[in-house]
């Protein structure tokens, strides 16, 4: 029988090696090249080379092929000394991958060869029980939760949408959430927002949710806006967050959340509801740096009369409805943190509660929009009248 020697030996002469800096190039010069990690977990937590796909040696069969389907990828395996992708290689070859080949001398090399790497946060023990079912999923990991820590999300009113909405990110993990809204705790908002509970009546609406939320993630952190956004201060309270949930309830705070987020490129994760129907649409047009999809305004350029706009309080609204639209705002507010799926860009999807049906529209830009078009300049903001919020 040969020894771990000979086996070493043989298998130098029969797979391909490259140094680090080959693999540096390559990494550089195609794109597709995936640089494979099999050391584990502990040791690729003191540092990895970056944009590498990890996968401990003791799993690489079970999960390689969910990861990498198409065998013709061209693959590095890198482990700490060179030694274990070498065998991690010819396990590859044997499972029909084309392409393969082990980076001598591993990790440890490539730091030798000055080649940048990155040291990655370290989730505590509380966190990784916390977010543990979302870890385990692949589109997530441990990248995608430490995207939803690193996030910031703005919340625009802490009513029955917000509520939502707000609950389950701050369930998921998203490191600070903004809320913005200046009214106060009533015994009628308690149908459907929440956040808030019958002891709370009369308190600010941000501090009520502020408590609940802390209370169910301690580990992430609140920021309150007390204040009715006007166009002399929305420009400033949405610049520091990454992406913005419309749950308001008026037509005025609705353009000039369109339109600061216009301005300053961000989502505006736009929801709505009236008695038993609801609907959310992502409204993003200039999504790196390219026209995919319309402002708000493209679909409504000016607010409508207030006899055509009834508010919830005077229309009605089934309880529950926010809860159901504002969910589906915090899905695509997640899929956009992990740049996953298909986001509601351009489509308006509409849910009728009554027939437990969901349609989908499609929604074009207004080539002339005023606000979103390509090549226009940002006509400025505007404190339309208040049309639709009884108070």
């Amino acid at each position: 029988m040969p020894t771990f020697y000979e086996i070493l030996q043989d298998l130098r002469q029969k797979m391909r090696e490259v140094d680090p800096q080959e693999v540096s190039s390559s990494q550089k010069a195609n794109s597709s090249v995936i640089i494979l990690d099999v050391r584990e977990k502990e040791e690729w937590q003191e540092g990895h080379v970056p944009g590498v796909l990890h996968i401990p040696r003791g799993f690489l069969e079970l999960q390689v092929e969910e990861l990498l389907p198409d065998k013709t990828t061209p693959i590095i395996c890198q482990c700490a000394g060179g030694i274990r992708s070498l065998f991690a290689a010819k396990t590859l070859r044997d499972m029909g991958y084309e392409d393969v080949s082990s980076m001598s001398g591993g990790f440890k090399a490539w730091k030798e060869a000055g080649l940048p790497f990155e040291v990655p946060q370290v989730f505590s023990s509380v966190e990784r029980t916390r977010y543990g079912r979302h870890i385990r999923i692949p589109e997530v990991g441990e990248k995608g939760q430490r995207q939803m820590l690193d996030s910031k999300v703005l919340i625009i009113g802490a009513g029955g949408l917000g509520s939502a909405a707000a609950y389950y990110l701050a369930a998921a993990g998203v490191g600070t959430i903004g809320i913005v809204d200046f009214d106060v705790v009533d015994a009628s908002n308690l149908q459907r927002q929440i956040l808030h509970t019958t002891d709370r009546i009369g308190q600010p609406k941000v501090e009520s949710a502020k408590a609940s939320l802390l209370a169910l993630n301690p580990g992430i952190r609140v920021e309150t806006h007390a204040v009715k956004l006007t166009s002399d201060n929305v420009e400033k309270i949405l610049k520091p967050y990454d992406i913005v949930i419309d749950g308001s309830d008026n037509f005025p705070t609705r353009y000039l959340v369109n339109d600061a987020c216009v301005l300053l490129q961000k989502p505006n994760i736009h929801g709505s509801v009236q008695r038993f129907a609801g609907q959310v649409t992502i409204f993003y047009p200039r999504r790196h740096g390219s026209h995919q999809g319309p402002c708000y305004r493209c679909l409504y350029p000016e607010p409508p009369p207030p006899e055509l706009a009834p508010s919830c309080a005077e229309a009605g609204v089934l309880g529950i409805l926010p809860g159901v639209m504002g969910l589906l705002q915090a899905v695509e507010t997640l899929k956009l943190i992990l740049d996953q799926g298909q986001p509601l860009i351009g489509r308006l999807l509409c849910y009728d509660a009554l027939r437990a049906q969901f349609s989908e529209l499609k929604l074009r830009p207004d080539p002339e929009c005023s606000y979103c078009a390509p090549g226009k300049k940002f006509p400025g903001f505007v404190d339309y009248e208040q049309f639709c919020a009884s108070r």
